[in-house]
């Protein structure tokens, strides 16, 4: 034992030193490169642009307008995710004129689908010092700087979080030691909190579900978490207040070229209403993450593929499995890779796979992916806790858009590094990176459109220090007078707050009264969630023009709860109508796509593979009675259950249970979709529920209460559901 010691102390004096080297070598280039990001440099400038706006948004009919004009924009970008959206708002405040087109919903790609952090990147900074890679260090450096930013600007939406690492070895302490304190070192002044290390006693208690034994002690460092796809949302409402034109929803049919055969515009389509123009632009950046290729080829058709998609996979579980303010590292998984295990918006977000990928618009989990996350899940948390698949409430996939390098075969080994092409049409394309760094991505691909089209900037770049919408009058305690002055719910109130920021008082002012002593006003859409109704019309104002724009993105419904997701999908819906005047033939196409969105990309799907697949686990006296069971519910004897025989049941046993409710109960169980319950697929029912491939189902509760034949999920606990 003294001798491995006395290795990992050595270890530690190489690495501090080896950190301290390139660090000096390199921090006074950094800091000369940094040297316009420092917020005094303008500081009237960045006063004057930090006043809060009131006065509502632009309609999406105002934008679509500015669009059609047919004025020559100086940059029209291409692509509403992180990046993109960045490139429309460092552009805007240059004095540019920028207009914005997404083919789907802002941040509707990879920038919803994230870990939630706000990062340096503690994996890269170990492969930046052993493989001495001075462009990962400089990747890390660059993040920790946006890391500190970004909490800045946009405080209502990202906060610290406390990450422990645990340590299950000895020797495993002064190693984990040295490269946490190198990645606090590395983030110099802009560090959140100092890392420090905890017992074993203290880690239990900080983290209780924890595995005991062999338990060492614990690492605990910080970096930023966020709400992905609200952030993305307010960067783009900022660029759209400071006069950009963003539009979602448009489709980018082709490019325009002028004689010279240079990139000059687009030719666009709104997928709303189907009508085509051209956009004309000095300047076109292509944003478009993982389809960056897709678009470079329509600049120029001999172009080679610069950007690997890589797929990464989430799961969500409920808010028990992890403690409120504690996230978990799990820094060496069974195949190498690294997960995180995070406390997100009251759930836990476990996650992520990597892994190749094809292209598509509609990357969607695969229960083998679900599975590995669990397995990996388990290696940590104690015995008593059941890991069970049943619990996973959400599930999503999303394509990372990794720089290629053709001399690396796997993914684990692309960095996030990012470059700017200037294609020998004029096409601007910013690939790869993350979100921790789309504004230092987003200056640096303003400076190469200015340079390469001549274009007349008025300010230099002044997004550091640039406040987001929400944040210019938002504080911790703002949910307070939400409270106090509209009679609001404490939670509902607080989630008002963490959304929407100090624009929080003019969704409050929407919301109805409830004709209750308390809450005074806010109808929700579930009572599990602390959304409000009013929440969807405010959604439109926000450029929502879907059910799934409001699901998944406005709201976070379908990433924490799918079940929920469905059941409030109908009200979303009656409401949107309403504010959009859609026809009885658009609600139900809606109805339609966001059900199928639910079920593909949220992890139905992959729940309804992972029951079919489970393996009957039933004894004799275990298959007889769920037969009895039922038997006593398909009377006509089909070999199939229906709503009309789950109705008969409930009726003559004096259960009132709306139409509503009945499909939902029968959609939960049938597992191929045909509308009928069969009796293999109500043998696998129980076996999940025996096996926990199911948590519960509310079906059984309802059966249950009725009689007393079949069997029971005693050991299930929680209501909700799960996948």
């Amino acid at each position: 034992m003294a001798g491995l010691l006395a290795k990992a102390a050595a270890g530690v004096v190489a690495v501090g030193t080896a950190v301290y080297a390139v660090d000096v070598t390199n921090e006074s280039r950094f800091r000369k490169q940094m040297t316009s990001y420092f917020r005094y440099a303008h500081a009237d400038l960045l006063t004057d642009l930090n006043k809060r706006q009131s006065g509502s948004l632009p309609t999406r009919t105002d934008l679509l307008s500015n669009l059609k004009s047919g004025e020559e924009f100086d940059i029209l970008v291409i692509g509403g995710g992180a990046t993109g959206a960045g490139v429309a708002l460092d552009s805007q405040t240059r004095g540019l004129k920028t207009a914005l087109v997404e083919l789907d919903d802002f941040s509707s790609g990879t920038s919803s689908r994230s870990t939630k952090l706000i990062h340096g990147g503690v994996r890269y900074l170990q492969a930046a010092i052993f493989g001495l890679d001075l462009e990962q260090y400089r990747m890390v450096k660059e993040a920790l700087f946006e890391r500190a930013n970004l909490l800045e600007i946009a405080p209502h939406l990202s906060t610290p979080l406390p990450i422990m690492l645990p340590v299950y070895k000895v020797w495993q302490i002064p190693y984990f030691w040295a490269g946490i304190k190198a990645y606090d070192f590395v983030s110099g002044k802009r560090v959140l909190k100092s890392s420090f290390y905890i017992n074993k006693e203290k880690a239990l208690e900080r983290f209780p579900m924890l595995k005991r034994e062999a338990l060492k002690g614990a690492l605990i460092y910080y970096d930023g978490q966020h709400n992905d796809a609200r952030m993305n949302l307010a960067i783009i409402l900022t660029a759209i207040r400071h006069g950009a034109t963003c539009v979602n929803h448009v489709k980018v049919d082709r490019l325009l070229k002028n004689e010279e055969g240079r990139v000059a515009g687009a030719r666009v389509k709104d997928m709303v209403t189907g009508a085509e123009w051209d956009v004309k632009a000095k300047c076109v950046v292509n944003a478009t993450g993982p389809f960056t290729d897709t678009i470079r080829k329509m600049g120029d058709d001999d172009s080679k593929a610069i950007c690997q998609p890589a797929v990464g996979v989430h799961i969500v579980l409920p808010g028990y499995y992890s403690p409120s303010n504690t996230g978990l590292l799990d820094p060496s998984t069974s195949d190498g890779r690294v997960i995180f295990f995070l406390p997100w918006e009251k759930h836990t977000v476990a996650g992520t796979t990597d892994g190749n990928a094809e292209l598509t618009f509609s990357p969607a989990p695969k229960d083998s992916e679900i599975e590995f996350i669990l397995g990996e899940i388990r290696r940590y948390l104690s015995a008593d806790v059941s890991v069970r698949r049943g619990d996973v409430m959400s599930a999503w996939a999303g394509l990372r858009p990794l720089v290629r390098d053709p001399n690396k075969k796997d993914t684990k080994s692309l960095a996030r590094n990012h470059i700017i092409e200037v294609s020998k049409s004029g096409l601007v394309t910013i690939a790869g990176g993350k979100w921790t760094t789309y504004r230092h991505m987003a200056e640096e691909t303003v400076d190469a459109a200015v340079k390469e089209h001549g274009l007349k900037e008025k300010n230099p770049c002044v997004t550091p220090g640039l406040m987001l919408e929400g944040a210019h009058e938002w504080d911790p305690l703002l949910y307070i007078h939400l409270v106090q002055d509209y009679g609001l719910e404490v939670d509902v109130a607080q989630h008002l707050s963490t959304t929407y920021g100090d624009r929080a008082f003019v969704v409050a002012r929407m919301a109805k009264m409830t004709g209750k002593r308390w809450p005074i006003v806010g109808h929700r859409l579930h009572n599990e969630f602390p959304y409000l109704e009013c929440e969807v019309k405010y959604a439109v104002r926000e450029y929502a023009c879907s059910a799934i724009d409001v699901l998944a993105r406005r709201l976070r419904l379908a990433f924490l709860n799918t079940y929920a997701a469905h059941e409030v999908l109908p009200k979303v819906v009656e409401i949107m109508a309403e504010e959009l005047k859609w026809s009885s033939a658009e609600q139900r196409r809606q109805l339609e796509e966001a059900r199928k969105f639910i079920d593909m990309e949220m992890g139905q799907e992959a729940r309804a593979q992972s029951v079919s697949n489970v393996a009957l686990n039933l004894t004799r006296e275990e298959m007889q009675a769920a037969k009895s069971r039922f038997n006593q519910l398909d009377r006509d004897k089909k070999g199939h259950i229906t709503v009309n025989d789950l109705r008969r049941h409930f009726r003559e046993n004096n259960q009132k249970i709306d139409e509503r409710l009945l499909h939902e109960l029968l959609c939960e169980v049938d597992l191929n979709k045909n509308g009928e319950l069969e009796l293999a697929e109500f043998f696998q029912l129980y076996s999940g529920l025996k096996g926990g491939q199911v948590s519960h189902n509310r079906l059984v509760r309802y059966l249950d209460e009725a009689d007393d034949v079949g069997l029971k999920a005693t050991k299930v606990t929680r209501s909700g559901g799960g996948l």
